[in-house]
């Protein structure tokens, strides 16, 4: 097969026809437009971004194309990728339920976006949403809104900022009712809630998850409480580098319990490792801190005195 043919074969074949040939499903909750989540067994995930062109493993380093992702499913080399890539031409995998054709339109700034939108006020959508849906008390609302980390999303969603150490906005994260997402254009670095200057850092995966520990812990004054946004992006990596450079920093792992939690908590780890900073790992009871949250406020008030 030569390199022209090669490229047709990319051209004709995404990743998620090889995907759902070999058995994988969409996520429908942990996916989004733009970052599609197939699972298997348990805990094999495969990622497919880049309008079905790449895909990454978030539990290892693997990543590619079409091609390379025959290989990680167990192609035997490069030519036996080629082959089973050529055995789905044709191939039709299912549209996501929620998907639809992206209208093409020309997109403010992040800073203008976040600027439109409103702050939360009691009675909003995305207050009610808060403080109901996911049991976050209204005072832990107020302190978010007051240091202008959150905005009313549509459709009930809330909007959580994410800054860079400069505290310039790069974009936020989209949580509500029936959506989850990230801001178009934007990068995913720190949701920050807490001290700046803290000296104890948790790591969580999302806002909400951030909000909830620091409810848990009745927010501790040393204690900055960031969010991941749910990925690990090189902007990420590296603001937590620079967190971890600060003297008497203790890096605490507060990530979700189970496989993709562990993993994100070994890169912490290592992070602590190489610029020498204290590292501990906090996990929750349940799958993520708002489980647990919510779980708290679901028991009786007599379990809770005692």
């Amino acid at each position: 097969m030569d390199k022209r043919e090669i490229e047709q074969l990319r051209e004709k074949v995404g990743c998620a026809a090889l995907l759902e040939t070999e058995g994988w499903k969409v996520d429908i909750k942990e996916s989004t437009r733009r970052a599609i989540k197939y699972r298997r067994g348990e805990g094999e995930i495969v990622i497919v971004i880049h309008d079905g062109r790449g895909w990454f493993d978030p539990l290892s380093t693997a990543k590619g194309d079409v091609f390379s992702l025959a290989e990680h499913l167990g192609a035997g080399g490069f030519v036996d990728a080629c082959d089973r890539v050529a055995s789905v031409v044709g191939f039709i995998p299912n549209a996501p339920a929620w998907q639809r054709p992206a209208k093409v339109k020309t997109i403010a700034s992040i800073a203008d976006r976040w600027g439109h939108r409103f702050r939360l006020r009691p009675g909003s959508s995305a207050w009610e949403y808060l403080t109901g849906a996911r049991a976050l008390p209204a005072d832990i609302v107020v302190q978010a809104v007051a240091g202008n980390q959150l905005r009313e999303g549509p459709y009930g969603s809330m909007w959580a900022a994410h800054r860079d150490s400069n505290g310039t906005l790069t974009g936020w994260e989209e949580r509500g009712p029936e959506w989850r997402g990230f801001a178009t254009d934007g990068t995913k670095e720190l949701f920050r809630l807490g001290r700046a200057a803290a000296e104890r850092i948790c790591i969580t995966e999302a806002a909400i998850d951030a909000m909830s520990l620091a409810v848990i812990e009745v927010l501790r004054s040393d204690t900055l409480y960031v969010s991941t946004g749910g990925g690990w992006s090189a902007a990420t990596d590296q603001a937590i580098r620079l967190l971890a450079q600060r003297a008497n920093v203790r890096l605490v792992a507060a990530t979700d319990n189970n496989r993709q939690g562990e993993v994100y908590a070994e890169r912490i780890r290592a992070i602590a490792a190489e610029t020498r900073a204290q590292y501990a790992r906090s996990r929750p009871r349940a799958d993520d801190w708002n489980e647990d949250l919510m779980g708290l406020v679901k028991r009786p008030q007599s379990e809770l005195v005692a």
